[in-house]
């Protein structure tokens, strides 16, 4: 057995994770960062603090699962892999990898956030032997909108290049803000989901591209403006998604033209909404992270650390 740990402190989750790469084994224990109603998410202090609290009881929880020594420790430190990504609140879990490492005598292995959000959906829909080939990702959650193109790295395990992405607000922004417009908790995903679930109506959308890439605060404001005229909170809700639906569907036709035949791999926390799942698969087919996969979690960040140790047996898998 070989067990690799991963740590990710993003700006919404606090998360740890074991892999067993023999075995192909996943355990993983996650918590939200505790937000106060009517807010839209945390300063980046508040994050760091809650981090602090919350990490320490979920790594007890989870390494009191561990019945071998760590083979190494893998740990998101930054969003992107790109100069001058950063966030104080990766801090957390970097501190945490440090320190495992350090009494266990492992090495630490390096990612960014995004590159584990992509392996946790390739783990999730049975598909890390696209780690050794190239492939389409998107990453659409509360900080990142965006089509990488993802090609192997022997550093990096893959390499992530920006093909498309969000000119001003993010997907996962608007969800948040339309689902406070309408009283829901943040983060909004899964309750504008279920409220729009109760609408009969359907939306023509025509999403707003500048050359490849998206504006995405328009769907904000057509929003706001269709609740002050009265409109019904789950008819907005269908619209919200809808247009982000729309958005979807637009930048995978672009990137298809671009790169055609490349498989399709969907990550982030607004790719597990029910609208955008079924309706993306019947058209395009692609694979979809399972939802406890999509949203932020230090699962994909485990498997990047056994796969840069080289001990990662597809095979198994």
């Amino acid at each position: 057995m070989a067990l690799f740990a991963g740590f990710d402190t993003s700006n919404y989750t606090t998360s740890a994770a074991l892999f067993d790469s023999d075995k192909g084994l996943i355990i993983h224990r996650k918590k939200l960062l505790p937000v106060r109603d009517g807010a839209l998410g945390l300063k980046q202090s508040d994050a760091v603090f809650s981090h602090v609290k919350q990490l320490p009881q979920l790594v007890e929880d989870l390494f009191s699962n561990m019945e071998e020594p760590l083979a190494g420790v893998g740990v998101s430190t930054r969003p992107r892999s790109m100069e001058g990504s950063y966030m104080p609140c990766f801090l957390v879990g970097n501190l945490a990898a440090q320190v495992a490492c350090s009494v266990a005598r492992v090495p630490k292995y390096v990612f960014s956030h995004q590159q584990g959000h992509i392996a946790a959906a390739l783990y999730s829909c049975g598909k890390l032997d696209l780690l050794k080939k190239e492939f389409i990702a998107f990453h659409f959650s509360g900080g990142t909108t965006e089509c990488v193109h993802v090609r192997p790295d022997e550093e990096q395990v893959f390499s992530t290049e920006i093909i498309a992405e969000s000119l001003d607000l993010k997907c996962g922004q608007v969800i948040d803000r339309v689902g406070n417009m309408l009283g829901l908790p943040f983060p909004s995903g899964k309750y504008l989901d279920e409220l729009s679930q109760r609408s009969t109506k359907s939306y023509k959308i025509k999403p707003t591209f500048k050359d490849n890439n998206v504006c995405v605060s328009g769907v904000e404001n057509q929003c706001r403006k269709r609740l002050e005229q009265g409109e019904a909170p789950e008819d907005v809700a269908k619209f919200c998604l809808e247009s982000v639906c729309a958005i979807v569907e637009t930048m995978i036709r672009h990137n298809l033209e671009q790169f055609p035949g490349l498989p399709l791999i969907f990550s982030g926390g607004v790719m597990s909404n029910t609208l955008i799942r079924s309706r993306v698969s019947v058209q395009f087919g692609g694979s979809f992270a399972a939802p406890e996969f999509s949203s932020d979690n230090a699962a994909g960040i485990a498997v990047l650390a056994a796969t840069k140790a080289g001990v990662l047996l597809m095979e198994n898998l």
